[in-house]
């Protein structure tokens, strides 16, 4: 299953579903509470619940094959931060959030079922993803048994890198430390990375309030441009989606007023019938009863349209969820742009430092082991520097082109999913005229 391409087959979108005939099948079943015993200051350990997930293919080679894994929500967070670590600048689906009171609500079967479904149906829009339904994260998630075996970190690195590249100590402001090339194309933490963190946020200041501009700036007008439209977009779906809430109210309390109506007659077509003496009464009585029943039936259509509206609908609750994702997948580009100018910047302040050193070496005469020695650490610093720059713009390239291909996905998806949409739901509102 190394080579897959995964595809859900319950829910492709229009534009997935033509590209390819295979598919990948998930389900989310069989929650299961367990016990957490070891290391735990918990009399009898913490307790936790894992969830069964079962995927089935049609994939070359893997026809008919099926695969039964438990994992935990803790073992989802996982898997989520190493795929918006290792694949920046794409629209990851967003995982379900972890709620702040688990430990209190665990126990009701509600909470259980909520999250279960969510998992559900995060796991299909990861598989519809035509790039991280592909990858190695998701196979090891859905197959391989026992404890999530993900690395620690992701080797970004030997995906981006053609050799192993340090950050340069003077990058950091210690003369000791280095970075791993994993993290040269990963933001600053300021936990972690404390002088980078405030290196990058200078660069930061610089930019916005600084005298001089960076020579290195977001010139991509294309870019640009479709960034407002996704931002205007945005509006819209929240306008969109509060005026779908106020139509499912309003359906809701209209198929509710009609049913209480519908009770109420079916009562007093009850008393009628028990006290009619006259055939006129009896008359009105069976009147009432057929406007009760017709009443009660136009209740439950309500119901069931409004059970249609939200399942049609949801694809505006989707693609207001799929907005984080966008927001973030920008950000990973203004972070990379960062992290390049903030490079730039320190190259420029290595060279400055090398011409001034050297300037003052050529006024004296005889040899100064200690200039010597200084200048070749700045040498070597904007070495190590200069092949920084170029894994910061190989990672920078690498993310715009993310951005560039996500964005176009989005265009055609939305046009197919929006107009599924729509065609639904007028369809059901026809069946209410």
């Amino acid at each position: 299953m190394e080579n897959a391409t995964f595809e859900d087959e319950s829910t492709v979108s229009p534009t997935s579903q033509s590209s390819s005939s295979e598919y990948l099948k998930i389900t989310v079943s069989s929650p299961q509470k367990e016990v957490e015993s070891s290391s735990s200051i918990v009399p009898g350990g913490n307790t936790y619940v894992t969830y069964l997930i079962t995927t089935k293919t049609d994939i070359l080679d893997y026809r008919g094959s099926e695969f039964s894994v438990r994992r935990r929500f803790k073992d989802v967070v996982t898997l989520s931060d190493r795929l918006s670590e290792g694949y920046r600048g794409l629209f990851i689906p967003p995982r379900p959030d972890k709620s702040v009171v688990e430990s209190q609500v665990m126990q009701k079967q509600d909470f259980v079922e909520q999250r279960r479904v969510e998992l559900e149906k995060y796991l299909k829009r990861l598989a519809r993803h035509p790039v991280i339904r592909k990858c190695d994260e998701l196979r090891v998630f859905l197959t391989v048994q026992g404890k999530l075996p993900l690395p620690t970190s992701i080797d970004v690195a030997s995906r981006v890198l053609d050799g192993a590249v340090r950050l340069p100590k003077q990058l950091l402001g210690e003369s000791t430390s280095v970075i791993e090339p994993e993290e040269v194309v990963q933001p600053a933490k300021n936990g972690k990375d404390l002088l980078r963190f405030f290196k990058e946020l200078k660069q930061s200041v610089a930019n916005d309030w600084g005298n001089s501009r960076s020579p290195l700036e977001e010139d991509d007008k294309q870019f640009l441009e479709k960034k407002e439209k996704l931002l205007e977009l945005e509006q819209q779906l929240s306008y969109a989606s509060k005026q779908a809430e106020s139509l499912v109210k309003a359906q809701q309390d209209i198929g509710d007023t009609v049913g209480e109506l519908g009770l109420s007659l079916i009562k007093l077509t009850k008393f009628e019938s028990e006290h009619s003496e006259l055939n006129t009464q009896r008359t009105r009585a069976a009147d009432i009863k057929n406007v009760a029943t017709t009443a009660v039936k136009s209740s439950r259509l309500y119901r069931e349209l409004n059970s249609q509206t939200v399942k049609h609908l949801e694809t505006l609750q989707e693609y207001m969820g799929l907005m984080f994702s966008v927001h973030n997948a920008f950000s990973d580009r203004s972070s990379a742009l960062l992290t390049l100018q903030t490079l730039v910047s320190e190259l420029h302040s290595l060279h400055s430092r090398t011409e001034k050193l050297e300037t003052a070496s050529s006024k004296l005469f005889g040899s100064d082991k200690a200039r010597i020695r200084k200048l070749q650490e700045l040498n070597n610093a904007i070495k190590v520097t200069d092949d920084a720059k170029s894994c910061a713009i190989r990672e920078y390239d690498r993310i715009k082109e993310n951005n560039r291909s996500e964005i176009q996905r989005l265009d055609e998806e939305r046009q197919a999913d929006f107009t599924k949409m729509l065609t639904g739901f007028v369809a059901t509102q026809e069946l209410v005229l």
